[in-house]
């Protein structure tokens, strides 16, 4: 897939990818396979090292990459039939948040997503993907039809915070954040939430309760953003990279301190880089994973699911 918006540390990677491919058009021409093999193991190990050495920093660029998949590109890769479902009943219907059945494998699910816009028109029609309190409500409205019918829950997050604005506050921010967790909490089918991108403060956390709570390899996970971070410790945006390394945001870092119970592996050189194969990849984590969590009794699977959030924020010294 070729990659519009290049980042710093990918514009190594990038040239020499566009060198080999101007030198293949060459090959019909003149004899350069040697050469094309030579600098295809290089861009090769070049990519890995690049990648095995990303800062926190780094990676918070890589989960807003603006060609990363969002929630409906995955919905629509992964899964078939998909049937989206508007409106919380209340209110309106929050397009920054999106959300129905859809069939994945051979399993019937209702799948909730974060979703961010492309463009301009787009980002203020999602609201840039930070949801309203009627976006919350929405999900748990389909959450809770999900339980009627007794199907699965999956949640993709990736959001830079729930809306700071006055009109959401009016209307009961916090509460919607706050019944989901709660309703999440002993909803009577099994829950999945995957963070496909950025994960922000109770933005994230609103439809972040499940049984089984994944992360992509390049996505962030924090009360707090690193930009927001560093406004507040030192009154200004510029040591936000030392504010990621200090949050301890990444996926390696989620999973120690099990915040997270699985990695799960992007493309080489990110999600962005290949849509299709960052799908796959997904669905079959998803399928095995959701295999495993139905054997687990009704019972068991509430108990389990308290304990697991009960358990965070103890430790020893």
């Amino acid at each position: 897939m070729a990659v519009q918006n290049i980042l710093g540390f990918e514009k190594p990677i990038i040239e020499l990818e566009k060198k080999i491919s101007e030198m293949r058009k060459m090959a019909d021409k003149f004899d350069i396979s040697n050469e094309i093999n030579k600098l295809e193991s290089k861009v090769n190990s070049l990519r890995k090292e690049v990648f095995e050495n990303l800062t926190p920093w780094q990676i918070v660029q890589l989960a807003r990459h603006p060609e990363r998949p969002y929630s409906l590109d995955y919905i629509y890769l992964m899964t078939e039939n998909f049937i989206e479902l508007h409106g919380d009943r209340r209110y309106s219907d929050d397009k920054a948040i999106v959300g129905g059945f859809a069939k994945l494998g051979e399993e019937t699910v209702m799948i909730i997503g974060q979703q961010k816009g492309r463009d301009t028109k787009s980002n203020i029609y999602r609201n840039f993907g930070m949801p309203n309190p009627e976006g919350y409500r929405k999900a748990l409205r389909l959450m809770k039809l999900a339980e009627k019918f007794n199907k699965p829950v999956i949640t993709l997050i990736d959001t830079p915070g729930a809306y700071p604005g006055i009109e959401a506050e009016e209307r009961g921010q916090a509460e919607a954040i706050a019944r989901n967790l709660f309703e999440m909490s002993k909803l009577q089918v099994p829950i999945i939430a995957v963070i496909i991108g950025e994960g922000a403060s109770g933005g994230a956390l609103g439809i972040g309760l499940g049984d089984r709570v994944l992360m992509l390899q390049y996505c962030w996970y924090s009360v707090i953003s690193p930009e927001s971070c560093s406004s507040i410790l030192w009154r200004s945006w510029d040591f936000k990279e030392q504010a990621a390394e200090s949050l301890k945001l990444t996926s390696q870092d989620m999973l120690k301190l099990k915040i997270i119970d699985r990695i799960i592996e992007e493309p080489e050189g990110g999600a962005h880089r290949d849509h299709e194969k960052a799908a796959a990849i997904l669905k079959g984590v998803l399928v095995e994973e959701l295999a495993g969590v139905k054997k687990i009794k009704k019972e068991k699977l509430l108990d389990s699911r308290i304990k697991k959030f009960g358990e965070m924020g103890f430790w020893k010294e």
